[in-house]
C-alpha cells in the first residue's frame, strides 16, 4: 500500500512543473497580477471543474464576515473552508483570487482534506498543497493563482476541506458573500488539525478561494453552469445542507446516471447590468471568468434579471435605486450573455423570472416588465431551451405570486422545497 502510494505521488508530481510560479529570492512562489501561475501539466492530463464561487469585492454584505478586515491582523491565522464538489477524480487542485486586493496576498501554507463534520477532516486524506513545489505564494494584487496537483481521491458530491494559514495581515479580502455554509478560523497554525476544535470563530462567506479542480476521474459529458442572483446562490436554503437548486440538479443528473459537474455562480443582488460594490459586477462583466474560463464547460442555465427590475424601483438600505431599467435592456442583457457562450460553443437555457408579488419592489411597472421578458424568453428563439421557473413556482390561485409552500418568506425567494421544485423543472435532456 505504502509503495502504491509513492507511485501515485510521484505521478502526480510530474504533473506539474517550477513554471507553477516563478520563485523569488525569499523561495515563495509569486503569482503576478493580471491572472494565474499555471503549472505546465503532463501531456495527457485532463482538469475538469469541481467546484466555483464567484468572488465579489470586500465589503460588510448581509451579515457578520471577515472580508473588511482580512486576517492575520494582530496574529496569526488559519482559515478552513469546506465546500462540496460535484466533479470526481484522483487528484485535485485549487484556484484563490485575490482580484479585488490592493496588496500583495501571501499564503504561507495550505492544505487538502476529505470533510469530516464541521470544521474536521479525514485525517488519513490530509494534503499538503504547493505552488510551483513551494508550500508558501504570494500573490499580487490583482491576480490569482493556481496550485499543484495534490493526490487525492474525491467522490463526486462529496465535501472537501481547504484551509488556507495566513502568517501576515492580509488586508481585505476577496470573497463570495454568502455561502450558505461555515467557514471556520483559528488562531495560529493549524492547517494540517484533523480535528476541528481550535476553529471557534464561523462565518457564512468563503474568501480567496473560487475553484477546486479535479483530474483522474471518469470523462464526463461537460460541467453545467447556473448563472444567476441570490435564486441561484441559494438565499432562504438550509445552512450547510447543500440544497441551493444547482446542488439538487446535480443531485438528479447522478440520479438518471449522467452525474456531471455543476458550478453554482450565482452572487446575491447580482445585477445583468450594473455594477455593485456589495453585489458584484454586472453579469457581462463576470461572464467569461465565471463561466467560459472554467474547464470543461457545456452548458449554462441562465437566470438574472429579477433585481435590474426590482432595484429601479425601490431604494434599498445597501443599493441605492438605478435609472428606470426597461424590458428591452433587460433583453439586450441577455442576448449578449447567449452571444458569449455561441461563441465558445456553450449552450444557454434561459430561465423565466420566479414571481414576486408581495416583495418590497413589485410594482405594476415592475410586474410588466417581468411579463414581457419572460415572454420573450419563452417565444423568442436565440435561447438553446428554456426552463420555466416562472410556471412551476407560481402560487396556483396567483401566477403573479411565489407558491407559499416554496416561500422562505419574503415573497421573492424560494425555501429548501421551492429550490427541488426548481432543481426538477430542468429538462435534464437540454444539458
Amino acid at each position: 500500500m505504502r509503495s502504491s502510494t509513492l507511485r501515485l505521488s510521484a505521478s502526480l508530481l510530474a504533473l506539474t512543473s517550477v513554471m507553477a510560479a516563478s520563485v523569488g529570492a525569499s523561495g515563495t512562489a509569486t503569482a503576478r497580477s493580471g491572472g494565474p501561475a499555471a503549472g505546465r501539466d503532463r501531456p495527457g492530463t485532463v482538469w475538469s471543474a469541481g467546484w466555483a464561487a464567484p468572488v465579489q469585492r470586500p465589503s460588510s454584505g448581509f451579515e457578520k464576515n471577515w472580508a473588511e478586515t482580512g486576517f492575520a491582523e494582530r496574529t496569526a491565522q488559519t482559515l478552513r473552508q469546506v465546500v462540496r464538489v460535484t466533479g470526481g477524480g484522483t487528484a485535485a487542485r485549487i484556484r484563490l483570487s485575490n482580484r479585488y486586493g490592493t496588496t500583495p496576498l501571501r499564503i504561507a501554507g495550505a492544505t487538502i482534506a476529505r470533510s469530516a463534520h464541521g470544521a474536521a477532516v479525514h485525517g488519513a486524506s490530509l494534503r499538503t498543497l504547493t505552488f510551483g513545489h513551494r508550500r508558501s505564494v504570494e500573490i499580487g494584487a490583482g491576480g490569482e493563482t493556481v496550485s499543484d496537483a495534490a493526490p487525492l481521491r474525491v467522490a463526486a458530491r462529496q465535501p472537501v476541506t481547504v484551509t488556507l494559514y495566513f502568517d501576515r495581515p492580509t488586508g481585505p479580502a476577496t470573497f463570495h458573500a454568502q455561502a450558505y455554509g461555515r467557514s471556520f478560523r483559528a488562531d495560529g497554525d493549524h492547517r494540517a488539525d484533523r480535528a476541528g476544535a481550535a476553529f471557534t470563530e464561523t462565518t457564512h462567506s468563503w474568501y480567496y478561494l473560487s475553484d477546486v479542480e479535479v483530474t483522474g476521474g471518469p470523462r464526463r459529458p461537460g460541467a453545467v453552469v447556473a448563472f444567476g442572483d441570490s435564486i441561484t446562490d441559494g438565499f432562504g436554503s438550509t445552512y450547510d445542507a447543500d440544497h441551493r437548486w444547482p446542488d439538487l440538479l446535480a443531485g438528479r443528473l447522478a440520479a438518471a446516471g449522467t452525474p456531471r459537474p455543476v458550478l453554482n455562480s450565482g452572487i446575491g443582488g447580482n445585477l445583468l447590468l450594473h455594477d455593485s460594490a456589495w453585489y458584484g459586477d454586472r453579469a457581462g462583466a463576470r461572464f467569461r471568468r465565471d463561466v467560459l474560463d472554467k474547464p470543461g464547460v457545456r452548458s449554462v442555465i441562465l437566470l438574472e434579471g429579477l433585481n435590474d427590475i426590482g432595484f429601479s424601483e425601490v431604494e434599498l438600505p445597501t443599493y441605492k435605486p438605478n435609472p428606470q431599467v426597461s424590458a428591452d435592456e433587460v433583453i439586450a442583457g441577455y442576448r449578449e450573455l447567449i452571444a458569449l457562450a455561441h461563441t465558445r460553443g456553450i449552450k444557454v437555457i434561459g430561465g423565466t423570472i420566479l414571481p414576486f408579488k408581495g416583495a418590497e419592489y413589485h410594482t405594476p411597472r415592475s410586474e410588466a416588465k417581468r411579463t414581457a421578458i419572460n415572454e420573450w424568453i419563452r417565444t423568442s428563439g436565440p435561447f438553446d431551451a428554456v426552463v420555466d421557473f416562472a410556471e412551476v413556482m407560481a402560487a396556483p390561485s396567483d401566477p403573479l405570486r411565489l407558491n407559499p409552500a416554496y416561500d422562505s418568506g419574503d415573497f421573492k425567494h424560494p425555501n429548501d422545497a421551492g429550490y427541488r421544485r426548481m432543481a426538477e423543472a430542468v429538462d435534464l435532456a437540454t444539458l
